[in-house]
């Protein structure tokens, strides 16, 4: 988790719940009563919302040393914002709001901690506005495999991101057959390979500068 203390992690897991989800296992649907924040321990999440037209849109996705949900510790009566739902077998570390609040009045520098979640997210968004509005398609899919690359790496270096290039597009903001297109000219310059429903990488140093 970064920018996070190591010392104040170590805290909040004395108070956390282990929680386990099969492969699609919706961990909460948006507008249910927020009541924890997740610290994920193993696998991945992906984090949807429903357009304007009524479409559901995948806007991120989250792996090993992230979290989500951490709206439901401020607040008086939080609501989730979106659906969260795991994309494999995977476990977290839940951080409920009558724990978190009781460890707060012991320890209000535990404070500091969610308010960083909470910077990094707000950061994050400004990001991707400032991409949506100025950035060409081709980078924003690029830097969305990128930033897949880390969570998708195996221990051999190995990079296949399991993910539809309906899926790709909805992270990119971007219309599939936009993506479809800077996929197969990726995969012409041999920095990707595709296959049905996922992208290996083949040359992360060149998506990383083609990215800049």
């Amino acid at each position: 988790m970064e920018g996070v203390p190591e010392e104040q992690v170590r805290e909040l897991l004395q108070i956390a719940r282990r929680r386990s989800f099969a492969r699609n296992e919706v961990v909460f649907h948006r507008d249910d009563l927020g009541d924890s924040l997740h610290l994920i321990q193993k696998g991945r999440f992906a984090v949807r919302v429903m357009t304007p037209l009524g479409d559901v849109a995948t806007i991120a996705v989250r792996g090993p040393g992230e979290s989500f949900g951490e709206m439901a510790l401020v607040g008086e009566t939080p609501r989730r914002s979106a659906t969260v739902a795991a994309l494999q077998q995977a476990e977290t570390f839940a951080i409920y709001r009558a724990e978190f609040d009781q460890l707060h009045r012991r320890q209000p520098q535990v404070g500091e901690m969610l308010l960083r979640f909470l910077t990094n997210e707000v950061r994050m968004l400004n990001e991707r506005l400032l991409e949506a509005l100025y950035v060409p398609v081709e980078k924003r899919v690029l830097r969305r495999l990128v930033e897949l690359a880390d969570l998708y790496a195996a221990a051999d270096g190995a990079v296949v991101i399991s993910l539809t290039q309906e899926t790709l597009a909805e992270l990119a903001g971007a219309t599939r057959p936009s993506v479809n297109q800077v996929l197969q000219d990726e995969q012409r310059r041999g920095t990707i390979r595709l296959a049905r429903g996922r992208t290996e990488i083949l040359d992360r140093p060149g998506l990383e500068r083609r990215a800049r």
